[in-house]
């Protein structure tokens, strides 16, 4: 059976640095797409970062954020900094991605704060 189990979220404040992990199970992250999505109260569920062929990012994440993946480890990495309050969310592993949409399966999420 097909799970991911995101980690590495928590309270940073502007400014900080957080990696988050995304480490499957029962499937690979080799030749498949993976997405790092972000959710916040009374926002749409938005895509941050996807790795397909290549890396491809939102405007607001550009520069910023950068998706990695170590297949050894069957673990996708998102490593955020210069993190801003508009970053606050919950973060979502996403496999099966392609560069405009999502995948069929989902972490449960990691949640990221970034104090003003």
């Amino acid at each position: 059976q097909v799970q991911l189990a995101e980690a590495g979220g928590g309270l940073v404040q502007t400014g900080g640095s957080l990696n988050l992990s995304c480490t499957a199970s029962g499937t690979t992250v080799l030749n498949t797409g993976m997405a790092w999505y972000r959710q916040a109260p009374g926002k749409e569920r938005e895509m941050v970062a996807v790795m397909t062929r290549t890396a491809r990012y939102a405007e607001s994440a550009k520069g910023r954020f950068t998706i990695s993946k170590d297949s050894a480890k069957n673990t996708v990495y998102l490593q955020m900094n210069s993190l801003k309050p508009d970053d606050t969310a919950l973060y979502l592993c996403n496999l099966g991605a392609t560069a405009g949409s999502a995948g069929p399966y989902w972490g449960q999420g990691t949640q990221v704060t970034v104090s003003s």
